[in-house]
């Protein structure tokens, strides 16, 4: 049985079950938020961000991003963090997810209230002050960045069409574009969805703890600022990446060991190596989760768990060695 198996709903309904505590608890939240706003809708007024209150209800920033208004929104957000929190759980740990999800949200949160001020300030319009915004669409796009990193190459089913999930990422960014200009409520989203991606992608490329492999975001090419755009536009936009590469770790001094030179520089072919490592934990670890389901089933059923094939018992002895 493929990973893919645990991406896509097709192996038998098998994506919706096995969904972790951490993800189950926030979805709880998320219920909870949207049921208490939907009863006391004043409740938004404190909750929500609205930038002309945030200076003294600075807790917006935090509690914006687990408020949805309408029912679409919150189902929507339900099942993304549980499908995506039950991919990502596994490798990070529920303590690196939760750490995740909240540095993402109030990074969001942050951005999109400077943006606000910025634009009211440029049009002198006073709905960007008092219109209330809340989602949390930005933390969902930043799991999508994530499964981008762990497994760029995994084919995702959506509806008719198959997709690498290296490319969710960069169309749900088209996609929010596009639709932005039709319908104009889509337009509040649109701050929340960009900067979700951007923030996360900056989390995990610089600041990202790896103590695995000693070290600090993810250097490697494959998950570069140009890896979210098409190949003819990256050698107009790698130049403008490496004015943020340069104020993350410019000054930065790594070790050995790490596969980066002491003045931040990358060893020729250390990404590449650390990419396919990154792909085949990820692989091994979903793998790993769907063959213990199936083994639970089995044993409910009466049944002797099958025994691993001498082909993954060479390769756990060589992982372990």
């Amino acid at each position: 049985m493929s990973a893919s198996a645990a991406l896509t709903p097709a192996a038998g309904g098998k994506s919706f079950t096995g969904f972790t505590k951490l993800c189950k608890g926030l979805a709880v939240i998320l219920f909870l938020a949207h049921i208490l706003v939907h009863l006391f809708p004043s409740a938004a007024g404190y909750l929500a961000l609205i930038p002309a209150r945030t200076i003294p209800f600075a807790w917006n920033l935090v509690t914006a991003g687990y408020v949805e208004q309408t029912i679409p929104g919150v189902i929507v957000s339900i099942v993304g963090l549980l499908l995506f929190g039950k991919v990502l759980e596994p490798l990070w740990g529920a303590k690196e997810l939760l750490k995740f999800i909240f540095i993402v949200n109030l990074s969001t949160s942050v951005c999109v209230f400077v943006t606000t001020i910025v634009l009211y300030y440029i049009t002198q319009e006073e709905s960007y002050l008092y219109t209330p915004l809340s989602g949390f669409y930005g933390v969902l796009s930043g799991l999508l960045v994530g499964i981008k990193q762990i497994l760029p190459d995994q084919e995702l089913n959506l509806f008719v069409l198959k997709i690498s999930a290296k490319w969710i990422p960069s169309m749900v960014a088209f996609v929010s574009v596009f639709v932005s200009f039709f319908l104009k409520e889509s337009m509040a989203y649109l701050p929340t969805i960009l900067f979700g991606i951007y923030v996360s992608w900056i989390y995990l490329r610089y600041f990202q703890k790896r103590l695995e492999v000693g070290l600090r975001g993810d250097p490697s090419d494959e998950f570069s600022f140009s890896s979210f755009f098409p190949g003819f536009l990256r050698p107009i936009l790698d130049p403008i990446a490496s004015i943020f590469h340069k104020l993350f770790c410019g000054r930065s001094a790594r070790s050995e060991g790490t596969g980066q030179a002491l003045d931040g520089s990358q060893f020729p072919g250390s990404g590449s190596i650390e990419a396919n490592r990154r792909r085949e934990r990820g692989q091994r670890a979903l793998e790993q989760r769907l063959a213990e389901k199936l083994a639970a089933v089995r044993s409910a059923e009466g049944k002797a768990p099958p025994s691993p094939p001498t082909e993954q018992l060479e390769d756990d002895a060589s992982d372990k060695v």
